[in-house]
């Protein structure tokens, strides 16, 4: 299993440093920066997973899931800045899907270890599954109000935005399928984090509680930004 990970997660990574060519070839920005930002993001866990092993001879473990599941939705994404979000309907409905899945997993991780160490216990499972699906919405939200905020600086500065808006009932659907990602996590409760959460429970909780207040508190001040540029 772990061949076939690492196989796959090389695999998608060799696939977003070609599609950050074909951009550069191209001349497309926002192919470029997308895919470099993907590439980052998904060998991240895997230069953790180096550095402890290197300290201290173990493993983190569940480093090489979440650079497989960052590099296939990186690589899915990146590919349809070159055009298939423009020329299969279909596509940024299943980039949604996939990375609102990966947010929920960590979300739903989360929360299942930093619940109990902040001393809150006794909330079913449903409420943690219902929170999960919460949190991950206002995820979505909050990347749906930075692409609209993108194009808006882009149409000021005269600037292409590495993020492209579609519309307000593209955003409505972006979120129905981010929440539906979040659905499938709860139902098949995937638990991609609870391993490593499990040993770290003190900076898993530091890191849900700082993030959770950043996106909440992110996501209200780019709707009042919005507001106020709409009237």
């Amino acid at each position: 299993m772990s061949k076939l990970l690492l196989a796959g997660t090389a695999g998608f990574l060799v696939g977003i440093l070609l599609i950050l060519l074909g951009g550069y070839r191209q001349g497309n920005v926002p192919a470029v920066v997308n895919a470099a930002f993907s590439f980052v993001v998904a060998v991240v866990p895997l230069l953790v997973e180096g550095v402890v092993w290197l300290r201290s001879g173990q493993f983190v473990c569940s480093g090489l899931e979440i650079s497989f599941w960052l590099a296939a939705v990186g690589c899915l994404h990146s590919y349809g800045m070159l055009g298939p979000y423009d020329t299969i309907w279909w596509w940024d409905h299943l980039t949604h899907t996939m990375s609102g899945a990966l947010v929920a997993a960590l979300v739903y991780s989360a929360l299942i270890v930093s619940l109990p160490y902040a001393g809150i216990t006794g909330l079913s499972t449903t409420m943690i599954g219902i929170s999960t699906v919460f949190l991950t919405f206002v995820v979505g939200l909050l990347w749906e109000l930075v692409e609209l905020v993108a194009r808006e600086a882009g149409e000021r500065y005269d600037v292409e935005p590495v993020l492209v808006y579609y519309g307000w009932r593209d955003t409505a659907l972006d979120l129905v399928f981010d929440v539906v990602g979040a659905l499938v996590v709860v139902a098949f409760d995937i638990r991609i984090l609870v391993p490593v959460a499990e040993r770290f429970p003190r900076v898993t909780t530091t890191l849900f509680l700082g993030s959770s207040v950043v996106v909440l508190v992110g996501a209200v001040l780019l709707a009042l930004i919005v507001l106020h540029q709409s009237t």
